[in-house]
């Protein structure tokens, strides 16, 4: 039966690219899962590849497409749910499309970004080799809840984790930091060397501590709860990383530096040497939306995805440091953004608008984020309810050697980049 689905699967992906009605990102596994709950167990049972899972909040894609880059550029065959669909039905999905006709995965290794509430469905699926955990923040309250229910079913599913898979967990963040205490697999740490500050940014998530919920202090944040923690109570304290520096970054922002020392320590878990390992870095991409740069009418447009509290501060941290004069933010509320937008007022809009000469806002909540900036120092946009017209319109206004940067939410990068590109990713 799964040969059958397999291939129609196929059918169905070819069909959406004919169409121009996306990738077949998730359609083909919804099917599959809905014929076959045991799909996924069922195709890799006999699996002769390695498996990674990333999971977090913030930089699953990167990450992901990191590790992706420094695998295939030493020899390795790998294949990932690359167009953002990490739910179970993109797993699967991304196993139909990269099956052979015989339902043959000829790979090394096997790549899943998953979502965060994903985490422990898809472990009770799939054996995994590594397990990279990169962060947790407040993000779709209205589809998540706290940051500290996501934390306690991810503990209960890695309970169960069989004692192959290694655990790669970020030691600055304090709930993630924490899965690894108990651990029966052998856990390894990054983090971020900064000399930081000791000032909570407004959207600070995790600021208690995970064993006995006493308020954390630190000796630096790097940003938002992330840093060098310890608990002055029961004495818990962040691990000694494993990886908290490296000699080459491809991206710029303390964010990313999270990202790449995740991807680094992870490769060189698997015996990929730094030298190595910097030398694919050098001919890393950026995954879609994520600090990608598109040409629209011959001027530059750079997009930085920003969906909550956390990512859009770093964002705005990252193109202050670029030098951007000219922003386009993007607010949309749908089912992959979150449907409850109030988080825009966690962002610290109030420090980041100093340098821009040009603000634009469009997106389905235009008026809310519109009036969320009007509060900021009384920052003045221009606000676009078509969002065409706002790229149309914003590019136009740009001088030849200067470039648009848009922050959007979810589904408003998706729908920046079929304006940009001419056809869905999904």
């Amino acid at each position: 039966m799964n040969l059958l689905l397999i291939f129609s699967g196929k059918i169905v992906i070819f069909i959406s690219k004919i169409l121009n009605l996306g990738n077949g990102s998730t359609w083909p596994g919804h099917i599959a899962f809905n014929i076959n709950k045991k799909f996924l167990k069922d195709t890799l049972e006999k699996r002769k590849f390695k498996i990674i899972l990333v999971a977090g909040t913030n930089g699953k894609t990167t990450t992901g497409k990191l590790i992706q880059t420094i695998l295939e550029e030493n020899g390795k065959r790998v294949f990932q749910n690359d167009s953002g669909a990490n739910l179970v039905n993109g797993v699967a999905s991304s196993i139909i499309k990269n099956s052979n006709v015989f339902g043959k995965l000829n790979y090394d290794f096997a790549i899943f970004e998953v979502d965060e509430n994903t985490v422990p469905i898809l472990l009770q699926s799939i054996s995994a080799d590594f397990v990279v955990c990169l962060n947790l923040f407040r993000d779709q309250l209205d589809r998540y809840g706290e940051v500290n229910i996501i934390s306690e079913k991810w503990k209960r599913a890695f309970s169960k984790l069989p004692k192959k898979t290694k655990l790669i967990l970020n030691a600055d963040d304090p709930q993630i930091a924490y899965l690894g205490e108990k651990a029966r697999n052998k856990t390894l740490y990054f983090g971020v060397k900064t000399s930081g500050h000791n000032t909570f940014e407004h959207a600070s998530d995790s600021t208690y501590c995970p064993r006995c919920t006493e308020k954390l202090d630190y000796k630096n944040i790097t940003f938002s709860h992330l840093g060098n923690w310890f608990c002055p109570k029961c004495l818990l304290k962040r691990p000694v990383p494993d990886m908290e520096a490296f000699n080459f970054y491809p991206l710029p922002g303390l964010y990313n530096k999270y990202n790449i020392h995740a991807a680094v320590l992870t490769s060189d878990s698997l015996g990929i040497s730094n030298e190595k390992i910097k030398k694919s870095l050098k001919n890393f991409h950026p995954a879609f939306g994520r600090q990608e740069v598109i040409k629209f009418n011959n001027k530059s447009i750079q997009i930085f995805l920003s969906k909550n509290p956390a990512s859009f501060n770093q964002s705005l941290a990252t193109i202050n440091k670029l030098r951007a004069k000219h922003l386009l933010i993007l607010l949309n509320d749908r089912i992959p953004d979150g449907r409850d937008v109030s988080w825009i007022w966690d962002v610290d809009f109030e420090n980041n608008f100093k340098n821009f000469k040009s603000i634009s806002v469009s997106g389905d909540r235009i008026y809310d984020m519109a009036l969320r900036l009007k509060y900021a120092d009384n920052i003045r946009v221009k606000t676009y309810e078509d969002l065409r017209e706002s790229v149309e319109k914003s590019t136009k206004a740009l001088k030849q050697n200067e470039t648009l940067y848009v922050l959007p939410t979810y589904s408003a990068m998706l729908d920046l980049r079929k304006i940009l590109i001419g056809k869905s990713i999904l």
